[in-house]
């Protein structure tokens, strides 16, 4: 009975672990939320480049604020898009969310 209650005082004594053991949970913690966060909004991101830098004239594309439009011209860093008959405006590259479709989906 002496030798149990040695036992489980040596285990709770401060000190008595590797300085890892106690680095441990936060480790896993910090695997964690890369895994979980930052690895699926890198690929989010990814996936977004690609699609920008696959657009063409004649893509149909909703902007992050809700435009539909068509684009007319691809420019270094800016899309021109045709909102209305007569009506084009210059976009960012970023501010396009989503593709509608291509010119080559329409034939």
């Amino acid at each position: 009975m002496d030798l149990i209650i040695n036992i489980l005082a040596q285990e709770a004594a401060p000190g008595g672990g590797s300085g890892l053991g106690g680095f441990l949970p936060i480790l896993i913690m910090f695997a964690a939320m890369y895994f979980l966060l930052f690895a699926p909004q890198r690929k989010k991101q990814k996936q977004h480049q690609k699609m920008i830098t696959e657009l063409t004239s004649g893509a149909e594309v909703v902007t992050s604020g809700g435009i539909y439009g068509t684009i007319t011209n691809v420019k270094d860093d800016r899309f021109v898009l045709r909102i209305a008959e007569n009506t084009k405006i210059e976009i960012t590259k970023s501010s396009v969310a989503t593709v509608v479709s291509t010119d080559s989906e329409s034939t």
